[in-house]
């Protein structure tokens, strides 16, 4: 994915109002070799590419001056309540160096699990992103978590993921709980009393 950015001259809280008024939404690019850079960028633009999930977790294109740089969104922040970007930081990244993402999780056949199909049981996700490390050109968009082995009262964790090849989970020596399989309570208490009046 591609972003256009354009050098930032003018810094402080006046000329980034005046930024965002003209329909521009001020940032940063930090790391490597390079100083830092603030930037401008077309909030439109930046707004729509927010709401797809590769954006967040893909390794970005970014032109400045005419010269493309591999980036990784950092961080950004949004107003409290009204549909605009603030302002948005890019890390370059460098091809040889591992770097540290949180990428999405994709849940997958829940409904064909024993836990589903056979006992009715929902199945929670603890966490939907977890945290890894890899080569930029590694970076998976999302990482798949298959339920379909899912049975009540189990749990998936971070290490029963299957990741893809030359990406590791950053666990910081806990095996995070991924997702759960339970009955609901009411459910519980309804098929008790159907067993008590066979």
């Amino acid at each position: 994915m591609k972003v256009v950015a354009f050098k930032r001259e003018l810094q402080g809280t006046g000329a980034s109002r005046r930024l965002r008024i003209s329909g521009q939404t001020p940032g940063i690019i930090y790391g490597g070799t390079e100083a830092p850079v603030t930037i401008a960028l077309d909030h439109n633009a930046l707004y729509h590419a927010l709401k797809k999930e590769a954006f967040h977790g893909s390794v970005l294109d970014l032109e400045l001056d005419g010269k493309v740089q591999k980036v990784l969104l950092r961080d950004f922040q949004m107003h409290a309540y009204k549909q605009l970007v603030l302002h948005a930081d890019f890390q370059r990244v460098d091809a040889n160096q591992p770097v540290h993402v949180k990428v999405a999780l994709h849940f997958e056949n829940a409904d064909v699990s024993p836990a589903v199909k056979l006992h009715g049981a929902t199945i929670s996700h603890v966490a939907n992103e977890i945290e890894i490390s890899c080569l930029p050109s590694a970076l998976p968009e999302f990482i798949a978590v298959d339920l379909s082995n899912m049975d009540v009262g189990t749990s998936l964790h971070i290490n029963d993921l299957k990741l893809p090849e030359g990406v590791t989970a950053v666990t910081h020596g806990n095996n995070l709980t991924i997702a759960t399989a339970s009955v609901p309570a009411g459910q519980v208490s309804a098929d008790a009393a159907a067993e008590e009046k066979k």
